[in-house]
């Protein structure tokens, strides 16, 4: 079930979802809106010639930190890696769906492939997988409003939330845009 804003506010109250920092004007009808954080990974296109999701590549990204007041141009048909700006922390119970905002997504910016699910027991910045599928630059300012997090109540709670030991909970934790951790085969 799909929490209504009443039900975020009070989840939100005693504590059992956290957004960090939250303006409660950023709860709409049945989401929070989320901003843009001032991290980036970008793809060293100049020194690899491919992606080896089962090889360790440690320099396959380069992490870039915008300054206040800073922008970031996305150029078309570009892909890289950006961070939300709020700690968002979801309970045993509750999981968290991550959407992007439609006026956004209208100029042609997708936030995320397929990383747009927060497992129960969650805690840390949301990496977003940002691509311009527009033709021309979109300009990205930390702190603009990137895409609204939903959030909806499990039938029971999960025996091992995200974190729990021997599940490999990679980004468990996550500060700043997080760079893919190698694929076991």
């Amino acid at each position: 079930m799909v929490l209504s804003d009443r039900d975020i506010k009070l989840e939100l109250a005693q504590g059992r979802i956290v957004v960090e920092p939250l303006d409660l004007a950023d709860v709409q009808p049945a989401s929070v809106d989320v901003r843009l954080g001032s991290s980036f990974r970008i793809f060293r296109n100049s020194t690899h010639t491919f992606i080896d999701p089962t090889t360790d590549q440690p320099e396959l990204t380069e992490a870039i930190e915008v300054p206040e007041g800073g922008q970031f141009v996305l150029h078309p048909g570009q892909f890289v890696l950006g961070t939300t700006l709020e700690r968002i922390a979801v309970p045993d119970d509750i999981l968290g769906k991550l959407e992007g905002k439609s006026t956004l997504g209208r100029l042609g910016l997708m936030i995320h492939s397929t990383a747009g699910y927060v497992d129960p027991g969650w805690d840390g910045e949301i990496t977003l997988e940002l691509s311009n599928v527009a033709t021309l630059p979109i300009v990205l300012h930390p702190g603009m409003r990137i895409g609204q997090m939903s959030f909806e109540r499990m039938s029971s709670p999960a025996e091992r939330p995200y974190g729990s030991a021997g599940l490999g909970s990679h980004y468990q934790g996550q500060r700043g845009a997080a760079a893919a951790h190698t694929l076991t085969r």
